[in-house]
């Protein structure tokens, strides 16, 4: 007899992840993190910023390189993005597949 439910099923499934980058800096007054970039990342991605604390998932809605808007950056860009948690310097970035 089967005890799990579809939500148990659910919650046992993993989405793939590659890391794709680290937090180098954050902006505390407007929730900006600063992504090096190891891989490439585009609108509409989803990711998952882990640090010592914990970790959150979220969508890029959009981002920056050198002020700028930009719909994908590449391994080596220096990406701004509004993140919903607070991050801190080190933290690694993963793209959820």
């Amino acid at each position: 007899m089967l005890c799990a439910t579809i939500e148990d099923v659910l919650n046992s499934i993993t989405m793939p992840e590659k890391e794709i980058g680290k937090v180098t800096h954050y902006f505390n007054q407007i929730g900006v993190a600063v992504l090096e970039l190891s891989g490439e990342l585009k609108v509409g991605d989803k990711i998952k910023i882990v640090s010592g604390n914990g970790e959150f998932e979220q969508e890029v809605d959009s981002m920056q390189v050198d002020h700028q808007p930009v719909e994908t950056a590449k391994k080596g860009d220096a990406v701004g993005l509004k993140v919903k948690e607070s991050v801190h310097e080190g933290n690694k970035v993963f793209l959820l597949e």
